[in-house]
């Protein structure tokens, strides 16, 4: 089954950066690996950039396996209610993009 990559760009709702880095990292990613039963997440940061500015300062990079990136997204939607909400998210500006393989992953050897 395919991998693919979900890069979520968010940032914090005004006045709540404290709130919406704690519930980011220590509630929001562990749920969304347990309710969407996606690999991995990890999250990072903007700090530096080339070319066009980037819309949101935070990166949220999930691995997911699934046959492809529509069901990977289904997977995500049908447990939102499994998932904590919180209003430090500026959902306003939030996006979400899924990459899904095109040829092989080289690693070093």
């Amino acid at each position: 089954m395919p991998r693919h990559l979900v890069f979520v760009l968010s940032e914090p709702t005004a006045g709540n950066d404290d709130e919406f880095h704690e519930w980011y990292e220590h509630t929001h990613i562990d749920e969304v690996l347990d309710s969407a039963n996606w690999h991995s997440g990890q999250r990072f940061e903007l700090t530096y950039e080339a070319g066009p500015a980037c819309p949101n300062p935070f990166l949220a990079c999930y691995e997911v396996d699934a046959v492809d990136a529509a069901t990977a997204v289904d997977q995500l939607n049908s447990s939102r209610d499994q998932r904590e909400q919180s209003k430090s998210i500026n959902k306003k500006t939030a996006a979400m993009w899924v990459f899904s393989p095109t040829g092989d992953k080289h690693e070093r050897a």
